[in-house]
């Protein structure tokens, strides 16, 4: 189940960066959070505008972007 279409992208909202629903919260910022060691319930505690499918998206969207085809968990190569 793809979540994308949570990600867009608005030449007038954060510069044409994908963000989620249209907010101004770009993906980037998100993926920076969960990367930081934020879990995803410490997010959306701090920014209520928030659920979990955007950050579930936000993660989607960076594995894609990464330009790999597949995500294999750590400890599992």
């Amino acid at each position: 189940m793809s979540r994308l279409d949570r990600i867009t992208f608005e030449p007038s909202i954060c510069h044409g960066q994908p963000t989620i629903r249209g907010l101004r919260y770009p993906v980037e910022g998100l993926l920076e959070l969960l990367a930081s060691g934020m879990t995803i319930d410490e997010v959306l505690g701090d920014y209520p505008d928030l659920e979990r499918d955007d950050l579930l998206a936000a993660l989607e969207f960076g594995a894609l972007a990464s330009g790999m085809r597949r995500v294999v968990p750590l400890g599992a190569a």
